[in-house]
């Protein structure tokens, strides 16, 4: 079945799919794909002109089939932040493109409870020889709103994009970046339930990015349903709910941000092995070039700690056996708390330099030695080595292969109790 969309911003179809609640009865989708599917023909010969056409009526018409969406399936619910990844080409954008009524479907089901607002293409009808002032007005309609309301939100339409003094400029003499606050101004002003965010921000500058991320908390918090396209995953673990990896148009994780970001990174980087059994070790009949056999964390004299005081130095270590020669690899690790949020992270490339040379049957252990400002919890370290480079070409990585349990400290609610000192002027 094919869903059937009229005006994107005002799209109202049949109520979706229930979802059940945690601890509660089923509550309605937000948003609710099912077997969704969307091709494009690529033809081998175009026609560019109508002469081209007719001196060539027989001219050879194949195509490629080019499956941009490939079956998924999804149900996101009220006030969810979700996010969609994955690489150039994944489908990503035309999954929203699909949700906002520019394409149609191929196969399947699509249905949307609630008012959609697309932020995929911001400053879609623009004129570039018109003002800022006479473009919010125009672009404030199309988007659904009344010409009372974009009167009365002006002021803040052109305080939030920061444009007090570029009222009467033509567009055409605007940077990119000051369209895109323009437009992204208008376009958080629709009184949508559901937002479409397809990596808009890109071309803003940090401050303005931080001010809209800081728009979509607010969004959240009234209830907003968002789906936030991205590459950052870094975005994807700090404000997403849940998230779905595309790959070839089909969906390859579906889950929490964690799990979704570190499968992105096995995708791009190869990093698969530690998913195999979870205990440590390679999955079986794997060999691999280099392999790390064993972590731990130990005291300044050596000792193997399952536990220390704040306070107290001591190090990181992991063991790596080389099975076949490697020049300068990259030795990383990274320790993460209870709930696996990041504490730290280093590798060899940033505060070591080349490692040098390892024969093939050699073993070595590396030892990272930092002071322990971490307060009372458990951390767990996951190492890594990788060839020489940017330190995504990992050949071993192994999740939260050993642990430490800090005791003592003052409980100040943070992560980390640094050395510091306060002075009170008068």
């Amino acid at each position: 079945m094919i869903a059937s969309f009229g005006a994107p911003l005002s799209t109202i179809v049949s109520p979706p799919p229930a979802v059940p609640a945690a601890g509660g009865p089923a509550a309605p989708s937000a948003v609710s794909v099912r077997g969704v599917s969307k091709a494009f023909r690529l033809p081998h010969q175009q026609y560019h002109t109508l002469k081209e056409r007719a001196l060539h009526p027989f001219r050879s018409s194949t195509y490629d089939v080019l499956q941009a969406v490939d079956d998924v399936s999804v149900e996101i619910a009220p006030g969810e932040f979700f996010g969609i990844v994955g690489r150039n080409g994944s489908g990503k954008s035309t999954l929203l493109k699909c949700l906002a009524g520019i394409y149609n479907i191929d196969e399947g089901d699509l249905h949307v409870r609630g008012r959609l607002s697309p932020f995929i293409e911001l400053g879609v009808g623009f004129n570039p020889d018109l003002t800022a002032r006479d473009n919010v007005a125009i672009n404030g309609v199309m988007l659904g709103l009344t010409h009372k309301q974009v009167r009365e939100r002006f002021d803040q339409i052109i305080g939030f994009a920061e444009l007090e003094d570029f009222l009467d400029l033509r567009l055409k003499n605007y940077s990119s970046g000051m369209v895109v606050r323009l437009a992204f101004s208008i376009a958080i002003q629709v009184d949508a339930e559901i937002l479409l965010i397809d990596e808009v921000l890109a071309v803003g500058d940090a401050t303005f990015q931080q001010k809209c991320f800081d728009e979509f908390h607010r969004l959240k918090a009234e209830g907003r349903t968002i789906l936030f396209v991205t590459h950052s995953m870094l975005d994807v673990q700090r404000f997403c709910d849940r998230a779905m990896l595309l790959d070839k148009g089909r969906v390859v994780e579906l889950g929490d941000p964690t799990t979704v970001t570190r499968r992105y990174n096995e995708l791009n980087f190869g990093r698969t092995l530690h998913l195999d059994t979870g205990a440590g070790k390679p999955a079986p009949g794997v060999r691999l070039d280099a392999e790390i056999s064993d972590a731990w964390f130990e005291s300044p004299t050596g000792e193997r700690l399952p536990a220390v005081a704040h306070g107290e130095p001591c190090c990181a270590c992991l063991e790596v056996r080389f099975n076949e020669p490697i020049d300068d690899p990259i030795f990383s690790v990274t320790l993460r708390n209870e709930v696996g949020h990041t504490v730290f992270a280093t590798s060899t490339a940033l505060d070591h330099g080349p490692t040098g040379h390892f024969d093939a049957g050699s073993t070595t252990i590396v030892r990272l030695r930092f002071e322990n400002w971490l307060t009372s919890g458990r951390y767990n370290m996951t190492p890594s080595v990788a060839r020489n480079g940017r330190g995504d070409a990992t050949i071993d990585l192994r999740e939260n292969l050993a642990s430490l349990i800090v005791h003592g400290g003052p409980a100040t609610g943070g992560l980390a109790h640094f050395p510091h000192g306060f002075e009170v002027e008068r």
